[in-house]
């Protein structure tokens, strides 16, 4: 059921919910979530620049568009935001209150299409590194990681 300025759920196992923003504001602040400069994905950038690689981004012609492309090193770098790619475990990880229904499905999209592109990458030969919002909190202990991987040639392959 669907008033001026408020949602409801429809449910019938949870409870209704109100929205506390009208449609328009919703669409507004939803609207400015972005998809490629993130937060997250710049703090990766500085911290993978500053330890000398040098990489490509969000190459259109690969699955996923990951955000970082070594291609002499046939590795490529995702960033994912823990709540839009469910990143298990996290407390990041909560579901919205309101059109639970349609949040679920959203967000369980996300997670099979990143399985998926995963998939199709490793497929064709490339090593995928996926670091997550919350690892961003502590660089020292992720640039340790990112530098086995990155360093780690793939050896008797041929892409």
């Amino acid at each position: 059921m669907k008033r001026e300025g408020v949602i409801r759920s429809r449910s019938p196992q949870i409870p209704s919910m109100t929205d506390t923003m009208s449609p328009k504001e919703r669409s507004r602040r939803m609207g400015l979530v972005r998809s490629v400069d993130t937060k997250p994905e710049m703090a990766l950038r500085r911290l993978v620049h500053g330890m000398g690689y040098r990489y490509r981004l969000h190459c259109g012609d690969l699955p996923g568009k990951p955000d970082l492309v070594f291609r002499s090193r046939d590795a490529v770098i995702f960033v994912h935001g823990c709540f839009w790619h469910r990143h298990e475990g996290c407390p990041l990880t909560r579901l919205p209150k309101t059109r639970v229904d349609f949040w679920t499905a959203k967000l369980e999209g996300n997670r099979k299409r990143d399985i998926r592109e995963i998939a199709e990458l490793k497929k064709a030969g490339w090593r995928v590194f996926v670091v997550w919002e919350c690892e961003l909190k502590n660089l020292e202990a992720l640039a340790k990681r990112l530098r086995r991987f990155l360093d780690r040639r793939k050896t008797n392959e041929v892409r």
